[in-house]
Parts: C-alpha cells; structure tokens; sequence
C-alpha cells in the first residue's frame, strides 16, 4: 500500500485484519445457515431497531459487518483519503452499524450519490469519499422502498434514485450543519441525516407510503460476546502501553486534558500508542456500564460500544465520556422509561456524542446534556420513522445547539461564538495539526 502518501498508511493493515476478523469469524459462526441468514437480512426493511443477530443469526450479522467493513476500507483506500484520527470512526461506525440497518446491499447508492456529488463539484472524491459513508445512516430508505408490497423492479429502480439523491445532498447538509453544531456534538452527520430524514420520510408519506420502525432485539449474548469484546479492549491497552514505552501512559494523561470538541484528532495530536490506549478504556467503560444498568451486549449494543471506540481517536475518552453517561443512568431514575428498553441502552451509549460538553464546560454541565439526551432521544426519532440510524446524533445536535448559548451566555456571562473552521478541513491532508514523533508511527 503505497499509493496513499501517509506516515499512518499502516493502519489500513489492521483495519483490513479486524474486518477479516469479522468476515471469518461470521463465516464459522454461521456456518450453513449462513446463506439464509445473509438473506433474512438482506430482505429485512433495516428501520430502527433492526438487530441483525436476532433477525439472520450471529454469524450472518458478523459476516456482514465485515463485508461492509471491506468496502469501507476500499473506498477510503482507493479514493486516496488521507488517514487521520478519523479514518478510524468513519470505518468502525460502518462495522458497527452493519450489525443492524446497514448491509452488504443497501448502501451502494448513497455512495454513487457522493461519487456524483463530488464529480459535479470538480472535486477529488477522496473529499467526500467519508461523507459517503456516512450518509448510508439513511440506507433503511433504500431498503425499504426496494422491499415496500414486496420486491419489484419498480420499486428498485425507486430505491436507487433516494439512496443517489441521499449521497447527493448529504455533503453539502453536512458541511452546514457543521458550523452549526460548533463542535459541541460529534455525530455531526447523524444530526444532518436527521434534518434531511424530516423532509424525505413526510414525503414518502404524502405518497402513500409510510414506514414504521421496528424493534427485532437479541437476547442472551452477553458472555458470548462480552468475552471478545473486553479482550479486544485489553489487548488495545497492553500494545498502546508497550508501544508507548515510557512515553504512552504520559501522552494519554495529557490526551485526558482535552476537551474533546471537534475536531480533535488523537493519532495526529497523541500518536497511535495513547490512542489505543484511550481506545481500550472508554471500550471498557462503556460495556461496563451497560451491564451495569442490566443491558444487552447485541448488535445494536456492540454498535454502540464501537461507536464510542471509534471517536476515542476523535474526542471522546474517559474524563468526557462518564459524566454524560452518568447523566442518562440519573436521567432513567426520573423518567417514564427504563433500560428494559432497547432505545434507551442505545441512549446511555450514543450520548456519548455531546462528550465535549463535559469536556469543555466540566463534569455537571456534561451530566446536564446527558440528562436532556434521553428525554430528548426517546421522541426525536418519530419524524424519520427509523430511517436514521444516527437518530442519536440528531438528538444530540438539538441538544447541542440549545445548551451551548445557554451555558455561555447565562452561566459564563459571554456571548456565544463559532469557531473558525470547516469540517472538510478534517478530510485534507495538511500540515497545521500537531504531528506525534517519528518513532511513534503506526
């Protein structure tokens, strides 16, 4: 792999293995009701909450996580994207959420659409290449008008032009919404995917044809897949620690002292050794504190946990993270839901995403935007009818833009200000970001 002219094109070696280690394993598991598996998900409508280990099998669900996986890799390779901290949630987020809504099928035509979007503005695609695959939050849409009164070429035809138009429109929205959110929520594009779901899915509507979500959720996986996953995170702090040598339990102390607001990238601010570490822990609580409060380790819930791992290189660690996470566990004591529910689990772990509040204002005001996050999360979902995968993202961009006037200018005395810069900045490869030691490289 030389065509990509990166210190860190060493990471795509490891991504490449995790997503063999998903397809292998998926294959095993699955075994020869793999086949039907793969097919019960294909023709599955994706709305939330689809989990993909209850409706094809754990196998089916892991094989495809690590085809989605492969392709991820390979768009971003290919399409020359420059590697950075967030390279690394940009593909962890397609492997966790083709655990439930994103499959090996649904998603190619919101990536023709960022092509397209990108050949229109005369740009390398290499600078939307992410957003593309980002915006396959929305590819329910596509799966369920293909499958809408059964399966037809019609139909088809019909989902293929949303999930073009999807990708289309996606970057421009995103490069908004961007500003806007001021870095305070880090699901920028799930609160994007929330705006442009509120005026696709109340047209679908109007055209006869209304979605409903749904909840298929898998019990009983706990230690099977609780083992895996805590090695895995064990195993990201020991090689950060080694790898680190003297210097990786200093860094990651020093990467503690960030805020976490975007954009914050760790392997180009820290090196890989403190962000693997950073990666590890917030693994660890964060499936901690789902088994704490009596959750289920399932797709949707891995997706989660991985969701969390993934901007551990792009905002979130421990400092950041728990204190909103102990704002949604207050929260459930208060309100009419309980973690019995599969969105509220989804809540505790993806309010994660206003992790800069904790970061930037402290610990109370983190908790603060956690609290709000459930309240918010449980309703927000209603207008795109379980098309957004990222409905947690777009609940907590509302929260986002709401809080942080408030926090500046009633309790900090100041008027609210926006930062200065432009999320296509994450996906160029410059020079001005704080570069780890030689020495330090993947």
């Amino acid at each position: 792999m030389t065509d990509c002219p990166n210190r860190f094109i060493k990471l795509y070696r490891y991504l490449l293995i995790f997503a063999a280690v998903l397809t292998v394993s998926g294959a095993i598991i699955g075994n020869k009701d793999l086949y039907q598996g793969l097919k019960a998900i294909a023709l599955c409508s994706d709305l939330l909450i689809s989990d993909y280990i209850a409706i094809g099998g754990l196998g089916a669900a892991l094989f495809n996580s690590g085809l989605v996986t492969f392709v991820s890799i390979g768009v971003l390779y290919f399409s020359h994207d420059p590697i950075n901290g967030f390279t690394i949630p940009t593909v962890c987020l397609m492997s966790g959420f083709a655990l439930f809504g994103k499959n090996i099928f649904n998603i190619w035509p919101i990536l023709l659409g960022s092509a397209l979007y990108a050949r229109v503005r005369k740009s390398h695609y290499g600078a939307y290449s992410a957003m593309g695959l980002l915006a396959t939050t929305l590819s329910p849409a596509v799966s369920y008008i293909a499958l809408q009164d059964g399966f037809s070429l019609l139909n088809l035809a019909m989902a293929c032009f949303v999930g073009v138009l999807i990708g289309f429109l996606m970057p421009a929205i995103a490069e908004y919404t961007y500003k806007i959110l001021n870095g305070m929520s880090l699901y920028n594009m799930g609160f994007a995917a929330g705006l442009l779901g509120m005026i696709i899915v109340p047209l679908l509507i109007a055209l006869g044809h209304e979605p409903h979500p749904v909840t298929k959720w898998a019990y009983g996986y706990n230690l099977k897949l609780g083992i895996p996953l805590s090695l895995l995170c064990v195993v990201l702090i020991v090689a950060g620690i080694v790898k680190g040598k003297k210097r990786g339990l200093h860094d990651y102390l020093m990467l503690l002292s960030t805020s976490g607001r975007a954009p914050e990238d760790y392997l180009r601010m820290f090196g890989p050794a403190p962000m693997m570490i950073n990666i590890g822990v917030d693994g660890i609580i964060a499936t901690s504190l789902l088994l704490m409060v009596g959750g289920d380790l399932n797709g949707p819930t891995i997706g989660g946990i991985l969701a969390i791992m993934a901007f551990s290189a792009y905002g979130c660690h421990a400092l950041n993270i728990f204190p909103v996470m102990m704002g949604v566990i207050i929260a459930e004591m208060f309100m009419s839901c309980s973690f019995v529910q599969p969105a509220a689990q989804l809540a505790l772990l993806f309010s994660t995403t206003l992790a800069p509040f904790a970061g930037v204002f402290g610990s109370i005001f983190g908790g603060v935007a956690g609290f709000l996050h459930l309240a918010v999360v449980m309703r927000s979902g209603m207008q795109a009818q379980g098309a957004n995968l990222y409905n947690n993202g777009f609940a907590g961009g509302v929260i986002a833009i709401v809080l942080y006037p408030l926090i500046t200018s009633i309790f900090l005395r100041h008027k609210p200000f926006f930062r200065q810069i432009e999320w296509m900045d994450t996906f160029e490869d410059t020079d001005d970001m704080p570069i780890p030691p030689e020495d330090d490289t993947l």
